[in-house]
């Protein structure tokens, strides 16, 4: 019989749960989008060694905050593309020759 209660009372007490979780979850009273308070970080528009060294991204609960890491690593793609141009360029110019 007290397995009985025990049991009765715990499916009363997940039913209100997920009653709770629900009303707090749908509706017009429901949660937003997430949003978040920490600053971006942030490069140069060129940036170099050192600009990438002092690169710190802040540790979120399993690690370092995707958002930030994935920004940070296509502006540097971008800057990378961008000298891979430039070198390209500057080799197809005769030796001898400046750019003005």
């Amino acid at each position: 019989m007290e397995y009985v209660l025990l049991l009765l009372a715990l499916g009363v007490l997940g039913v209100t749960a997920l009653a709770v979780i629900g009303r707090r979850t749908s509706g017009p009273r429901g949660l937003g989008p997430a949003t978040t308070s920490l600053p971006p970080v942030v490069l140069p528009e060129s940036p170099r060694e050192a600009d990438i060294s002092a690169v710190r991204f802040s540790v979120a609960l399993r690690g370092y905050r995707c958002d930030q890491v994935d920004e940070t690593l296509d502006h540097l793609a971008q800057e990378i593309e961008r000298l891979n141009h430039e070198l390209e360029a500057a080799r197809r110019q005769p030796h001898g020759t400046t750019k003005q």
